[in-house]
């Protein structure tokens, strides 16, 4: 039987919305009124490689006996009974509410396996709120935007904790030893993309060792986001073949926005992003554009320049690559460039192994204690501006996750931190503890003023 996970929470946190996205239809009603959805309505859901049934439900909302707002909640109570999971998810954006308290703790009780949805963490908006999901006491809140698709990544991660796998149920004993991918067995999901006929396809056909995605020398050939699996070097991969990205405005045809699109959900899906570049035509816009949205959506990333045979070699020419790649793309300062010709498959060693390196970087730990030593002698060296006579104070700082490393820097006036101060802590956190190439993300969290609500003394 399907697996079946019933998403859970208060009224217009956007359940219907992740229904949608995890069947790939639109068959749930969608409004900015809260109670849309009444009955509890099944679909057969996909995440990545993922299969299970999903249940979206009414939003939880107490109501006299018999009324009709009781009468949905009953029906929400039986599809959690029903369930071998839950899926509770809050308003990112509103932050929490009396009521998601209290059906937390129905969702406790109802004692399954249960991923914590921070629904609508688009934008800084939604930092304060995701942070603030951690006092319900459910776990590590899982940062998304259904509307927008972002964060699906991450919820595939928490979701195939939780889903079982044949493989994994015969070999449990063995899934206690070793780091995360050698316990699961996982392959790393690698999207390859670029501007077009820049030799996506012709790469991923060399490491596979046959004529599987279809190339020609004209541009726009590849339309779907394909998936092939590698084996290369005992590490398993999971490579997605994807459209050529050119600018915005030059994208006209529906056929190919809808291939744009599908190269989009493949970055959100990978973990790691070989942005594929001409080695006679390399660092453009377009493909400092493709860095960009890789570093931003927190992916890994890893630079290929193809074509190399045909580019004339002297002495130094990677070393200028190296320089060009950290002048032009600061926000991923280190992140690993390789020379390769997809034609012959020189390179396709060092490409691959680079994939791998930037995979361990983008999991990347950092203990607490070497974090705030560190934390201590960089503002000591260079403390946060003043800001209207007042100088700014910072507490202290944690690791909130990996994936891409992310960081909560505990403050007094948050709003006041210049953007400048936060690339300076960036790349104290990149050169101290070795994370090149990957994003650094941090967000600023204000220590509460136990004094706020007292006002002003009454004469």
């Amino acid at each position: 039987m399907s697996f079946t996970i019933a998403i859970i929470g208060r009224p217009n946190v956007g359940k219907s919305t992740l229904f949608n996205r995890l069947i790939g239809q639109k068959l749930a009603l969608v409004d900015d009124q809260p109670g849309v959805t009444r009955d509890r309505r099944e679909g057969a859901a996909r995440l990545g490689d993922l299969r299970f049934t999903a249940i979206d439900t009414a939003g939880l909302d107490e109501g006299a006996s018999g009324s009709l707002a009781a009468r949905m909640q009953a029906q929400t109570e039986s599809a959690v009974a029903a369930a071998d999971a839950l899926m509770f998810v809050v308003d990112a954006r509103a932050g929490l509410t009396p009521a998601d308290h209290v059906f937390a703790d129905l969702a406790r009780r109802a004692g399954k396996p249960l991923v914590l949805v921070a629904n609508k963490s688009e934008g800084r908006h939604g930092d304060a709120g995701m942070m603030e999901a951690y006092e319900l006491g459910l776990g590590e809140p899982v940062a998304i935007s259904a509307e927008h698709g972002e964060g699906m990544s991450e919820l595939y991660d928490a979701l195939r904790a939780i889903i079982p796998h044949e493989e994994e149920e015969e070999d449990d004993a063995a899934d206690d030893a070793g780091d995360d991918d050698a316990r699961s067995g996982r392959p790393i999901r690698v999207a390859v993309v670029g501007r077009p006929n820049a030799g996506k396809s012709t790469l991923i056909n060399r490491l596979i060792g046959e004529e599987r995605l279809l190339t020609s020398p004209e541009a726009g050939t590849t339309r779907d986001a394909i998936a092939v699996d590698v084996t290369w070097g005992e590490r398993a991969f999971r490579i997605f073949d994807t459209a050529g990205l050119r600018r915005r405005a030059r994208v006209e045809d529906k056929l190919e926005k809808l291939s744009v699109a599908d190269a989009l959900r493949a970055v959100r899906f990978a973990e790691v992003v070989v942005v594929m570049m001409d080695a006679e035509r390399r660092f453009e816009e377009q493909d400092l554009r493709i860095a960009d949205l890789a570093a931003r959506e927190g992916r890994a990333v890893v630079l290929a320049v193809n074509k190399w045979d045909l580019v004339e070699r002297r002495p130094g020419l990677i070393g200028e690559l190296r320089q060009d790649a950290d002048r032009l793309l600061p926000q991923i300062r280190g992140a690993p460039i390789v020379a390769v010709s997809a034609m012959s498959g020189d390179g396709l060693d060092r490409l691959m192994a680079a994939i791998v390196e930037a995979y361990a970087v983008w999991n990347r730990r950092v203990p607490t204690a070497a974090l705030n030593r560190w934390f201590g002698q960089a503002l000591a060296a260079n403390p946060p501006p003043a800001k209207s006579g007042s100088r700014l104070k910072m507490n202290y700082i944690t690791q909130a996750k990996a994936r891409p490393p992310s960081f909560v820097v505990f403050c007094t006036r948050a709003d006041a931190v210049p953007d400048s101060y936060l690339r300076y802590l960036a790349g104290g956190l990149r050169t101290n503890f070795d994370l090149p190439g990957t994003p650094i993300r941090i967000a600023l969290r204000e220590k509460a003023n136990p004094f706020a609500h007292k006002g002003k003394r009454r004469g």
